[in-house]
């Protein structure tokens, strides 16, 4: 059985695995205080471009989108994001749960544009009496996007645009960023982002890392007790070195980036094979994850050797499905599934 559900089956990458045993016996302050901690971040600062920036290692993707948007927001004020988007759809309410309600948007292919934040920010303050519902306070977006698809450098500076315009913070989601950046026809670099984005974080957990992401805050305003808000969200690891250790490795010799095209030749190679039988697919994806469009004897066939995720129906004889590749996505794996195809 081979598994393409999601990035994350794996462990580590080897070079990371390697460095955790080498530095296993190692004594170091905790909570992210440590010697690793502080050359992961200069490293980081480094790739984007930005001395300025405040780094901070958290374990999850669910925990840093909650912990970054409790801290940007007032009680009550509310967070934009397409109705697709992950705090939308795939974190349990977990942005509800912290007192801040998620503004969905009907957003084509996962992809928020501008104007629909600006009409969505209009229509708040054209109602009669605004203060009885819940004010924007931020826009959230994911690169890439839950549907595999990328923004061009044109549509984030122009959601930019609207932010600014607007005084909103503008928060991306990078749990998929790496291959967000490798992917097909991409023109955005990560030192974009670090312009664009007032704060951002480098996804670990599903782009070779055990665990952990890298929270990124380049707007001055936004980094006061951003530690506090951690804390108080359960997000500061004791053993905050085991997250600078494995951020250290992943942006030295640009293994983050190298990690990130490996999978995106994979997935091309399926969404290519599916194609090439005469497939459609739900969204033309560049990026890791590949949405193709089977009659309901074929999704049930190939699932008899390969796991991944049913993700719409189309109607009574047709679901899109989706394949997702990973930094340890192998030939073998691939080569079967093509086979099957």
């Amino acid at each position: 059985m081979y598994q393409f559900q999601c990035d994350y089956n794996e462990g580590a990458h080897p070079q990371i695995m390697e460095r955790l045993l080498e530095t296993n016996l190692e004594q170091t302050v905790g909570y992210g205080e440590d010697h690793y901690c502080a050359a992961a971040r200069e490293a980081i600062r480094k790739v984007i471009g930005r001395n300025d920036a405040d780094v901070h290692f958290l374990t999850g993707g669910t925990q840093a989108n909650a912990t970054v948007i409790s801290s940007i927001l007032r009680p009550h004020q509310g967070v934009l994001c397409a109705s697709t988007g992950h705090i939308n759809v795939h974190e349990t309410g977990a942005i509800e749960h912290g007192g801040h309600k998620v503004l969905a948007i009907e957003a084509e292919n996962g992809l928020l544009g501008a104007e629909q934040i600006r009409k969505a920010i209009e229509l708040h303050y054209a109602e009669d009496g605004p203060e009885h519902t819940v004010q924007p306070g931020m826009v959230y977006i994911s690169f890439s996007s839950e549907l595999g698809t990328i923004y061009t450098l044109k549509q984030l500076n122009a959601i930019s645009s609207v932010c600014k315009e607007y005084g909103l913070p503008l928060f991306i989601d990078g749990a998929r960023m790496g291959y967000g950046l490798a992917s097909e026809g991409c023109d955005v670099t990560v030192q974009d982002i670090a312009q664009i984005a007032d704060v951002f974080y480098l996804g670990g957990t599903k782009q070779g890392a055990l665990f952990g992401e890298a929270v990124v805050i380049t707007n001055d305003s936004l980094k006061k007790d951003f530690r506090y808000f951690i804390k108080q969200n359960g997000g500061m690891l004791a053993k905050g070195r085991l997250l600078g250790i494995q951020f250290l490795t992943l942006f030295e010799d640009d293994l983050y980036l190298k990690v990130s095209e490996h999978a995106i030749r994979q997935a091309l190679r399926i969404r290519d094979a599916f194609m090439a039988k005469g497939f459609e697919m739900l969204v033309q994806s560049p990026s890791n994850q590949q949405f193709p469009i089977l009659d309901n004897e074929t999704m049930n066939r190939l699932s008899e050797n390969f796991l991944f995720s049913v993700w719409q129906k189309i109607d009574d004889t047709h679901t899109a499905v989706r394949f997702c590749t990973s930094w340890a996505t192998t030939d073998e794996a691939v080569d079967a599934l093509i086979t099957a195809i």
